[in-house]
């Protein structure tokens, strides 16, 4: 994919893909090109020959039994990707244009928060991303009028420099009374510290109880309405504590990397619509979310994002790295907040990929499952009455995927041993279904591409495979986008042998995964069985 070297090829790439993607996305119709018509037809005609032309051993005697388990997994699977694409629809065509008319109404009859504090973080980003940044926010602040105090967490003047210099070029008709700037060079380490400086700094200031706080990172574009959009949902609902919004991603590094995070997004769109529907939502994004400030200016909050921690059994009392989004997620579940999602404004997230794109994807994996998973099981423990149900169910299923995810393509292979050929059938269904569920997740999307079933499939086994490896390396953090940050390394012999002792465990519970398979599928039989 183009990436340009030099700071004004880059701006100007950049409004051209920013000016695309603010267009109104096309009717579901209308996604398809010709390419990817012709590429669904090839992928329909080549299942449709599989499937005449290969033997069918879904029903021969000697592998009934795995056909049994794969359907089933099978039925799950999909049945509860229905029920979120079910739960979706019904959110985004009866409650959310009711939602949106109350907050619009609101906004029309003069509506404006009291004063407006926009809490970002940033780290030596490129100049021309945090030039748009700052413009993007100083542009709506100028436009609404809303009162505003921007604090922005830096970890050097370089940062500082490149706002200030922005400001002073392009900011001088704003009024100081409108906007106001102040910079927190953090004196420690990491993203979660310059979070709790700035929140500090919030509370020796008199913020009402009932103002706006908006979280957002250093690579976050604002689309052009996402004030008006956002914050007349809090006067619209005097009960709502967070809400976080559409996102889409500018990706500059590989095209197939550019692929798979379009889809993840498609994915994020459906998935937190159908949790929206039960008051809830299952992060909020760092990238952008926005928060009534009850419910943040507290020590304990303070204190959570600086220094959460988890204490477990093998590798004690650790601190978490990254997902500070996911520990200000848990503790307003945790006190029965009510939270959603906006899906008609859009922030604007810019990846800048240098490295191998494997490589990335994998990192950003282990970020987002071991943050995950580090805060899942503690969401769990708090049971379906402090949250919904389906909210509770949700993040176990969270947990039951990674292994589930794995016994279909570990059984396929092994039933191949009892019925050559079988591993055929099943790979017309993997294509199938995720051809299937590709079709959902285009109507998420900007455009339809048929190379979604393919990078879906591999998204969810190396997720699954990351997810796994991570649930016994909850320790082990890495963060390469801020300053190339780590934890648990195994520094220190007692390191190393809580490392060793993990892995043993991993390659304990892999085994155990493959032989129960293996003793199902008659492949191996246990002594006295």
């Amino acid at each position: 994919m183009y990436s340009p070297e030099d700071e004004y090829g880059f701006d100007k790439d950049l409004a051209v893909r920013l000016r695309d993607y603010e267009t109104p996305r096309l009717s579901y119709l209308r996604r398809w090109r010709l390419p990817h018509i012709c590429i669904l037809l090839i992928t329909v005609l080549a299942l449709q020959w599989m499937m005449f032309n290969l033997p069918n051993r879904y029903f021969d005697p000697d592998v009934m039994h795995i056909s049994l388990i794969l359907g089933g997994l099978g039925i799950w699977r999909f049945g509860w990707w229905f029920t979120h694409s079910v739960r979706a629809a019904y959110w985004g065509k009866l409650v959310w244009p009711g939602m949106r008319a109350r907050a619009d109404a609101l906004w029309q009859e003069g509506w404006r928060p009291k004063r407006l504090h926009i809490q970002m973080t940033t780290y030596y980003e490129e100049p021309s991303i945090t030039k748009r940044v700052i413009g993007s926010i100083l542009g709506q602040v100028r436009r609404e009028k809303i009162p505003t105090t921007i604090y922005i967490g830096t970890g050097s003047a370089y940062d500082e420099n490149i706002i200030r210099d922005f400001i002073e070029t392009y900011a001088q008709d704003i009024p100081d009374d409108l906007a106001k700037l102040v910079f927190l060079r953090q004196n420690q380490p990491g993203k979660r510290m310059a979070i709790g400086m700035i929140l500090r700094a919030m509370c020796r200031e008199d913020v009402d109880p009932d103002d706006l706080v908006i979280f957002m990172d250093g690579d976050a574009l604002y689309g052009g309405d996402v004030l008006q959009k956002c914050l007349p949902m809090f006067a619209a609902d005097p009960e709502l504590g967070a809400l976080t919004t559409d996102e889409e991603v500018i990706c500059y590094g590989p095209d197939w990397i550019a692929r798979w995070l379009d889809m993840r997004f498609a994915q994020r769109r459906l998935a937190m619509q159908s949790h929206a529907l039960a008051g809830r939502v299952l992060t909020l994004t760092g990238r952008m979310s926005v928060f009534r400030a009850r419910h943040i200016l507290t020590r304990a909050f303070i204190r959570n994002i600086e220094a959460d921690h988890l204490d477990h059994w093998l590798w004690g009392r650790f601190r978490f790295l990254s997902g500070d989004d996911k520990s200000s997620w848990y503790r307003l579940l945790s006190n029965g907040v009510k939270m959603t999602y906006v899906p008609d404004t859009t922030v604007y997230t810019i990846e800048v990929i240098k490295e191998n794109g494997l490589s990335r994807m994998v990192q950003n994996f282990r970020r987002w499952s071991g943050n995950m998973l580090r805060n899942g099981a503690r969401a769990i423990a708090l049971g379906p009455r402090r949250m919904p149900l389906f909210i509770w169910w949700c993040i176990v299923d969270q947990r039951i995927a990674m292994w589930t995810m794995m016994v279909s393509p570990v059984m396929a292979v092994l039933g191949n041993f009892i019925a050559p050929g079988y591993v055929w059938n099943c790979l017309i269904w993997v294509v199938f279904s995720r051809v299937t569920l590709s079709m959902f997740l285009f109507g998420y999307s900007r455009k339809a591409d048929m190379s979604w079933p393919f990078i879906l499939y591999l998204n969810q086994v190396i997720n699954a495979s990351v997810k796994i490896y991570m649930i016994f390396h909850l320790s082990k953090q890495k963060w390469s986008n801020r300053g190339n940050q780590s934890a648990g390394e195994a520094r220190s012999l007692k390191d190393r042998l809580r490392n060793g002792f993990a892995l043993f465990q991993l390659c304990t519970a892999v085994c155990l995964f493959v032989t129960a398979i293996m003793v199902y599928v008659d492949l191996m039989q246990l002594p006295g069985l």
